[in-house]
């Protein structure tokens, strides 16, 4: 019988399974690097916080519980969501001397992006979604991309099940707005 990643989870605190830490790692590590990428618009950044994430639940100092309305995956990017607030909060504080981070940003082959997402039509959205409010960015992401449910997106954005609607509702205009001016379809993304 096949574990669900929660139950994966829960082996690893309560067996010490790396393997199951590892499942977990091997399925999750390129969407949060580009969730977290979102955030902090640092691919260096993100991948460093992806690690941060694992190294939280490494440490089984953050609380998972299996419940059937909240899955491991949303808590995951509770998790992951925090790091990058937490770092940002951080970095405001202790501004360092500005190094020239998008070097290797303004390379398409360099951007998490194109490395990451395969099809080509989500590469487009991607690219227009960091055009938008970084909170409709955060919501539609996890919906396009995650195929979360707004219900499990609020948890994650810690907003209620109504203002995550209407973020993704005003996302969606933002987007649409975007994408035709790119020259795309929105009738592609529309649902």
């Amino acid at each position: 019988m096949d574990q669900t990643d929660g139950q994966l989870y829960i082996r690893f605190l309560s067996d010490g399974d790396m393997e199951a830490l590892g499942a977990l790692f091997e399925k999750y590590k390129d969407t949060l690097i580009l969730f977290i990428y979102g955030i902090v618009g640092n691919s260096e950044d993100a991948e460093e916080l992806m690690m941060d994430t694992f190294a939280v639940l490494a440490s089984g100092t953050a609380r998972y519980t299996e419940k059937k309305e909240a899955s491991f995956k949303t808590w995951l990017f509770a998790v992951a969501k925090n790091q990058a607030r937490h770092f940002l909060r951080k970095k405001s504080r202790y501004p360092v001397a500005e190094v020239d981070v998008d070097r290797d940003l303004k390379d398409v082959e360099e951007q998490p992006e194109s490395v990451l997402i395969e099809d080509e039509s989500k590469v487009e959205l991607y690219n227009a979604l960091e055009e938008i409010n970084p909170e409709y960015r955060q919501v539609l992401y996890l919906m396009y991309f995650e195929d979360l449910k707004p219900e499990q997106i609020s948890r994650v954005i810690k907003k209620t099940v109504k203002q995550t609607y209407n973020l993704a509702a005003r996302g969606k205009t933002a987007l649409r707005k975007v994408l035709e001016r790119m020259g795309s379809s929105w009738n592609t993304w529309d649902t």
